[in-house]
């Protein structure tokens, strides 16, 4: 629902919010004020001690007011479970609850004040256990106190003043006027200005230079661009991925007929998927090892410290070319023994991490004849800022296309190895050892997305170059180029892997999904969300919540609801270009951009979303961009991007690609084919 206004700003904190943590703090009270009724009917003739009476008076003092505060927790608890998400018109009595409750606040610190002051008084020489008991009050007053200041610090906007001011004068005015514009234009700058703050906070224990400032200000405007024409809540936005997630779950295609064929008739495009997943499957052991030592520590727990520890001690050879820093060899143990090469096969490693700058590195591999270039994912507060940097900017190849349109953060560290690759004759020196080997480019994550962009760049110095991107990011790619990569990329997605699906079309496309869910819920948020995360731990059939697609035609669909329109403060252009509006008048702010290359999508065959299971199978198929189009809410859009994850997909396809499932039986996908020709 729209932002608590309270004190004349805006809070971010719905009235619907009080129901959890007010139903918490109400058991804590009723408990706290039942001890006390007990502890003063056992001790009530026990006060005639020196100091008593100044215990007793804090007693009977300190039950009255809890009295008084149950009382209105009560209130304030039954007030915000009424109404939903978008209907706030039964809670309009709960900012003077919550002024009351505040108000309550003010004895209560003043008598946890003189209680300390009493207990500790020397002259009090009333029996220990009642002494003990009482200190124990005042103490829980203190905690409950602490905790509601740093309540009310994380709930606080700094942009509520300026915010509220501009909802509430939002229907009527007039967007024309010199007045509001001035207002909207405060009211932006301001929210760039928080984000930076945030922005600079998080990454406190990094060096900044200008490259961090100037990515501090692209991220911010990013992210108050995208947040700044909303007014919901974090727990709006956490209902709606809940509400989300068992929409889809019930739009699932139902299960396949037992006789069916999972897998291609053999074609030459089904023999090509088998050599690339094949292929892989081998190429993606460089990847992860890019990671180095947090991988191999990450994917061998018990035995990784042991076997490194070994390896540390060994001297590097002269000749091997390391930038960076390497404490204890232990990076580049780990990459000596995820991918089983010698010291010798390496022709450089970098280690150096800036932003732009990611580490990576060069080595010949043997078995494939390759020179493999290995690009390292997202592992450090730089590698996030160069994620974030998402601006897009012009790529251009001479002799091959023009205003192609590409990651900004991504394409500089892009930019970076390639510098390094060329200038620095890397790629000069492996060629002069293994002259007819071929040029391979790999990574996964953020490293595929550079991977990528670095392979557009070298193709025309290296017209038989591959590269194979694993989890690479959505928003990567103009269309003409991602076309164009199609020749030499091959990108790897398994499931519902979240990044790759990340761009800002699909981010405000899902912006459009919650509001339209939550505006369009006929339930309490309270009720979504107990039943939201019984579903998502202990799983069961998606709850009959209404959906956008209940009870509506197509057309309807376009229009906006009146509930929705009242969670948005003004229409972003994206937003609009989304609803089908025009765009010659708001156009997008952010291009469509694409995955890398062809793109091969890995799937589980086996239902195993919530339980972990040994012996999952996976189905690999080629795919399109379409299919990435739209972000999936799912407790694996986050493991179905993990390096291991993928490593094992891969492994396992790898090992069964020849095989098949035809009458529940395991037989050769040759002789199925045979056999349905006859």
């Amino acid at each position: 629902m729209p932002g608590l206004v309270v004190f004349g700003r805006r809070w971010a904190i719905g009235s619907d919010d009080f129901v959890l943590p007010g139903t918490f703090e109400l058991f804590l009270r009723l408990l706290w004020w039942l001890g006390i009724v007990v502890l003063y009917a056992v001790h009530k003739g026990q006060f005639s001690c020196p100091g008593g009476a100044l215990l007793h008076s804090y007693l009977l003092v300190l039950l009255a007011l809890l009295a008084a505060i149950i009382c209105t927790l009560c209130a304030l608890v039954y007030v915000s479970m009424q109404g939903t998400i978008s209907n706030p018109g039964p809670r309009k009595s709960l900012p003077k609850l919550l002024y009351t409750r505040l108000l309550l606040y003010l004895p209560e610190f003043i008598w946890a004040v003189v209680g300390a002051v009493w207990v500790s008084d020397s002259s009090v020489r009333c029996e220990s256990t009642v002494i003990n008991v009482i200190l124990g009050t005042v103490i829980a007053s203190w905690v409950i106190i602490v905790f509601t200041i740093i309540g009310v610090l994380i709930v606080f906007d700094p942009l509520g003043g300026k915010k509220t001011f501009y909802l509430t004068d939002g229907l009527d005015r007039n967007l024309e006027s010199s007045q509001s514009g001035q207002l909207l234009y405060n009211v932006k700058n301001t929210a760039t200005r928080v984000w930076e703050k945030r922005i600079r906070l998080m990454c406190c224990c990094i060096v900044q230079d200008d490259d961090h400032r100037v990515a501090f200000t692209s991220i911010a405007e990013l992210f108050r661009a995208y947040f700044s024409d909303t007014d919901l809540v974090p727990s709006d936005i956490a209902a709606g991925l809940i509400l989300l997630h068992q929409e889809q779950d019930k739009m699932e295609s139902c299960p396949k007929e037992p006789e069916e064929v999972l897998c291609h008739s053999p074609s030459s495009l089904a023999d090509d998927l088998d050599i690339e997943l094949e292929n892989a499957a081998h190429y993606m052991l460089f990847a992860a090892a890019a990671y180095g030592w947090p991988y191999y520590i990450y994917t061998n727990p018990f035995t990784a410290l042991c076997k490194l520890n070994g390896d540390c001690c060994r001297s590097r050879p002269e000749d091997c070319d390391i930038t960076g820093s390497d404490r204890r060899n232990f990076h580049f143990g780990s990459i000596l023994r995820i991918t089983g090469l010698q010291y010798r096969d390496f022709i450089h490693i970098s280690f150096h991490n800036k932003i732009y700058e990611i580490p990576f590195f060069v080595a010949l591999d043997h078995k494939k004849e390759a020179i493999v270039v290995a690009v390292r994912g997202t592992l450090s507060f730089e590698d996030i800022l160069t994620d974030l940097s998402a601006d897009c900017e012009d790529l251009t190849l001479e002799d091959v296309l023009e205003n192609g349109f590409v990651h900004k953060g991504i394409t500089q560290a892009a930019n970076y190895i390639y510098q390094k690759l060329i200038n620095d004759g890397i790629l000069n020196q492996a060629f002069t050892i293994a002259p007819e080997y071929k040029l391979v480019i790999v990574g996964h994550s953020l490293g595929g997305g550079t991977a990528s962009v670095l392979a557009i760049m070298l193709r025309n110095s290296f017209p038989t170059l591959k590269c194979y991107a694993f989890s690479p990011p959505g928003g990567l790619l103009s269309k003409a180029l991602a076309e164009y990569s199609k020749r030499f990329i091959i990108s790897i997605i398994l499931g519902k892997d979240l990044v790759a699906r990340l761009s800002m079309p699909n981010m405000e496309d899902l912006k459009r999904r919650i509001v339209r869910i939550v505006a369009n819920c006929n339930r309490p948020k309270y009720q979504i969300l107990l039943r939201g995360c019984w579903y998502e731990v202990f799983g069961g059939d998606p709850d009959n919540f209404p959906t956008e697609l209940d009870g509506r035609n197509d057309d309807a669909l376009t229009q906006p609801l009146l509930a929705e329109e009242s969670l948005m403060v003004h229409r972003s252009p994206s937003y609009n270009a989304l609803d089908g509006e025009s765009h010659l008048n708001s156009p997008p702010q952010y291009p469509h951009l694409y995955l890398p290359g062809r793109i091969i999508h890995i799937v589980e065959e086996s239902s195993s979303r919530r339980l972990c299971s040994s012996d999952i199978k996976y189905s690999a198929n080629w795919s399109n961009e379409t299919v990435f189009s739209s972000i999936l809410i799912s407790p694996k859009m986050i493991t179905d991007h993990m390096p291991d994850v993928v490593l094992n997909a891969l492994n396992s396809l790898s090992q069964e690609h020849r095989s098949c499932m035809w009458g529940g039986k395991q037989v050769d996908c040759n002789q199925v084919y045979n056999q349905l020709l006859q």
